[in-house]
């Protein structure tokens, strides 16, 4: 405010003109958004000053003017002046004598202004200036920000109470009007009343002081009380609107945040189902890859039986060579038969043993796979569960959803019933229905809390059953490994025996052609160690074959159990896509229900607005057949009056014939 007053000094020096020290005191001691000048005569270059100051002032709200004694010239540039503000939101310019150009100056100000909200104009002799008052009024027709307009004692005739009523057919903004002690009269105050009708927006109009009769002050102040009515009405229709409007705003991001969730936990199924499965593909080809490498090490051990076959043949041939030599070598080949079938025992008592340890290493594997078999089948069971609980919850929201549809339709028919009562009703009926909504949104939200709970619980008992299974896989596999890693041991070790076997086989034939005096002894011993070693080695194929089957039982037994498992997960992936779709397709029917409880509610606020309107179109009416039977009544009266009249000059013409006549002049006095 210290920048106020020296740009006050500034501009009065600028114009050649003092301050006047009282304003400067004034705008010291000035409080914030608020200058005071009351009972102050301001010059003309102070109102000057203050004009150009408030062109651009942005502190200021309220401007006290009362009493300042301001001539034409000085009002009107500090109206020009208060014309750019668009900061200011009181002005008082009591008993300020304003005439005919402060007037148009006021006019100005009120078509060009846009923020002052109450204009006090007491005191002023306005209506004196009929052509500029005509010019205030059509401003204030325009104006769309005044709230509270003072007019008291201004000299306001019929003629400007006339304009003034124009002037409020147009105005939708004015709420309050004083026009007490002026000349309106009865013109005027018909004027007014006739304008009234057609104004929803005043709601306070003072006329006492105006020499208007009863009948039209009561009219008035019936149509305030309309509009007053009205105006509750609105502020109380806008206020639901705005609460309407905010509940309807909060469960749609509500439901859009819930649908966004849902979304969210889609995708990260998708994703741990797409994970899943790629992980069973990398298991499938891993376990294809060892099959081959499998198939591979048979074939090799098929060549190396065929090698070993190639050489028995050869072998033969040159036992047959030596056939001769075999007569004279029995006796030595009796000794060394007996040596052999020494031999030929102990190395059956280890294969037995070997092959009895292979079968308690198969059983081992069995009671595994039987162990895996009842996991796999608890897990089964586990998943039942699960669905029945499913089918529970579902069964839970349908019936849910069947007693948000009777309570529905008992809404509707509580409005088709609310709607044959009177205003009053309404009103119940409209806080009765905010109630139910709101109840049957809480219970819609804890139905869809309880919904989403138990969904998260079920998708944490899948995730359970997967790392299960993924478990039991990874043990399958471990124990499958451990298997074909006995079995590997088992086929080198058979190699190796039968390397070392070939071996003394040559090195005994190396030793019969070195000593073939010998030969005899020696051939019987070959003949019947190549015996041994053809019924050694047809025990080992068979050994072998019998490997290989129990080799590929196991595989299909494990191709079996991942198509299981595949079809299990491909089961359930089918179920909680069918499940999300009845979420969805239940999500789509609480957003109809909540689309029809819209409509719902439009359709009530459009019979209120109906019921609003009939009943203003009846108090119009009512209005109408007042205003005539008025008309009626001051016809009766006048008509009585000119009665009256008629009797009254009868009776003095009478009076006069009387006293006139002769028989008046001979009677005596009385």
């Amino acid at each position: 405010m210290e920048e106020f007053r020296h740009c006050y000094s500034r501009l009065c020096r600028e114009s050649g003109a003092e301050p006047q020290e009282t304003v400067l005191q004034k705008l010291q001691e000035l409080p914030r958004g608020r200058l005071d000048l009351a009972t102050q005569s301001l010059t003309v270059d102070t109102c000057r000053a203050l004009g150009k100051l408030l062109q651009k002032e942005a502190l200021l709200t309220e401007l006290i003017l009362s009493d300042c004694m301001l001539s034409e010239e000085g009002a009107t540039l500090l109206l020009q002046g208060l014309c750019a503000n668009t900061i200011v939101r009181f002005l008082d310019l009591k008993g300020n004598n304003l005439q005919a150009a402060g007037t148009e100056a006021l006019g100005l100000l009120l078509r060009q202004n846009k923020s002052i909200q109450s204009l006090t104009l007491e005191w002023n002799n306005l209506g004196t200036w009929e052509d500029a008052f005509a010019a205030f009024s059509r401003a204030l027709a325009g104006n769309g920000t005044l709230r509270q307009l003072d007019l008291r004692n201004n000299q306001i005739s019929h003629k400007g109470a006339e304009e003034l009523a124009l002037a409020l057919t147009c105005n939708a903004s004015l709420q309050q009007l004083d026009l007490r002690w002026n000349n309106i009269g009865l013109l005027g105050g018909r004027a007014l009343v006739n304008s009234l009708p057609r104004n929803r927006a005043l709601w306070r109009l003072e006329l006492a002081g105006n020499n208007i009769p009863g009948d039209v002050l009561r009219a008035v102040e019936q149509a305030m009380d309309r509009n007053r009515e009205r105006q509750t009405t609105s502020r109380e229709n806008q206020a639901r609107a705005h609460v309407l409007s905010k509940e309807v705003q909060h469960l749609q991001e509500e439901k859009s945040r819930q649908f966004l969730d849902l979304m969210e936990t889609i995708d990260k199924q998708r994703k741990e189902m797409a994970r899943s499965s790629r992980a069973s593909a990398a298991c499938v080809e891993q376990l294809q890859e060892a099959l081959n490498e499998r198939h591979s090490v048979i074939n090799a051990l098929k060549a190396k039986l065929q090698m070993a076959e190639a050489a028995r043949a050869l072998s033969e041939q040159k036992a047959q060579s030596l056939g001769e030599l075999l007569a004279a070598a029995e006796q030595e080949q009796q000794s060394l038969a007996q040596k052999q079938a020494k031999e030929h025992r102990l190395e059956q008592q280890e294969a037995a043993e070997r092959e009895s340890k292979l079968l308690r290493d198969l059983s081992a594997a069995n009671e595994k796979n039987l162990l895996l078999r009842n996991q796999v089948d608890e897990l089964e069971r586990k998943v039942r569960s699960r669905q029945e609980q499913l089918f529970l919850a579902r069964q839970e929201l349908s019936s849910k959803t069947a007693e948000l549809k009777m309570r529905a339709s008992q809404a509707e028919e509580r409005l088709e019933l609310e709607k044959k009562r009177s205003r009053q009703s309404l009103e119940d009926l409209e806080q009765l229905r905010a109630k139910e909504v709101e109840h049957m949104t809480r219970h819609l939200e804890e139905s869809e809390r309880t919904m989403q709970e138990r969904v998260q619980r079920l998708e944490a008992s899948r995730l359970s059953l997967e790392e299960e299974l993924s478990r039991v896989k990874a043990a399958a596999l471990s124990e499958r490994g451990q298997a074909e890693e006995e079995l590997i041991k088992a086929k080198n070790q058979v190699r190796l025996e039968e390397q070392q076997r070939l071996a003394q086989l040559e090195e005994k034939l190396r030793l019969l052609a070195q000593a073939r005096d010998e030969a005899q002894s020696a051939c019987l011993q070959q003949r019947q160690a190549v015996a041994d070693a053809q019924a050694r080695a047809s025990q080992l194929g068979l050994q072998v074959e019998g490997l290989r089957r129990r080799l590929e039982e196991l595989q299909q037994e494990l191709s079996n159990t991942d198509q299981e498992k595949v079809a299990e997960v491909s089961r359930v992936r089918v179920e909680l896509q069918e499940q999300n779709g009845r979420l969805q397709a239940e999500l789509a029917a609480q957003e109809a229900l909540r689309e029809k409880v819209a409509a719902l509610e439009r359709r009530l606020k459009v019979t209120a607005s109906d019921h609003r309107e009939a009943l203003l179109d009846r108090e119009s009416e009512n209005a109408s057949l007042r205003e005539k039977l008025r008309l009626k009544e001051a016809e009766i009266a006048r008509i009585r009056e000119e009665e009256v009249q008629r009797a009254s000059f009868l009776q003095n013409a009478v009076l006069a014939y009387v006293q006139g006549s002769p028989l008046r002049a001979m009677s005596p006095p009385k």
